[in-house]
């Protein structure tokens, strides 16, 4: 059976209506502990979260620590628990609705900046129990789409950061290979130096003996 065009502008609203909610993404930098609230507005939402140790504060350091995360639900059940991690993509089931707390712990010696990034899975027209037969297929359709997008989307931000943080961490250890080539040159340079320094010192002496 066709749909007619007031059931096609029906569709479209209803596309609209079963977008998924904003993503909650930002960059940051810890010292010693940062918490986040995400506020999960309906029971049963699947919550995505990701995070990538992007850089440590000092250019002699490469931090292998990483960072401690634990995730508490609204009554403050703890829902995950990840330590030392340079970098994490999960996800988890929301049991009850309400304010949700992420909270990132660093324990080494450097500021540390870190990228996470939460997204909230609903679709609204769940909660609308439609009936038609017709729209029913093409909707979950839709929400497929809707939810492959993101996956797509999730999963470039993640691409995107564990790159920025591989590059920062060659171009760090590029820095500490010219450096310590630097060094290295400047030490023989100044053992040949003294060497012919010494050599020359010691002719020297040897004649000033021969014509006494």
């Amino acid at each position: 059976m066709k749909i007619g065009s007031l059931e096609f502008v029906a569709v479209i609203l209803l596309a609209f209506l079963c977008s998924p909610n904003a993503v909650f993404g930002i960059r940051f930098v810890i010292d010693r502990e940062e918490c986040f609230s995400h506020n999960v507005k309906y029971d049963g939402d699947t919550v995505h979260v990701s995070f990538v140790v992007i850089k440590a504060d000092s250019t002699w350091h490469s931090s292998h620590e990483g960072v401690d995360l634990v995730v508490k639900g609204p009554s403050g059940d703890q829902i995950q628990d990840y330590r030392d991690k340079i970098s994490e993509k999960f996800e988890f089931v929301a049991r009850q609705k309400g304010v949700h707390r992420f909270c990132f712990s660093n324990k080494s010696p450097y500021f540390e900046t870190v990228d996470f990034d939460v997204h909230e899975s609903h679709f609204t027209y769940y909660d609308q129990h439609a009936k038609d037969e017709h729209f029913n297929p093409l909707l979950e359709q839709i929400s497929k789409l809707e939810e492959a997008l993101y996956n797509i989307q999730f999963e470039q931000h993640w691409l995107e950061a564990q790159t920025e943080r591989q590059a920062i961490v060659n171009e760090a250890m590029s820095k500490r290979a010219v450096h310590k080539a630097f060094y290295e040159s400047a030490a023989l340079i100044g053992a040949s130096v003294l060497q012919v320094y010494l050599l020359r010192r010691l002719f020297e002496r040897k004649l000033g003996m021969s014509r006494v």
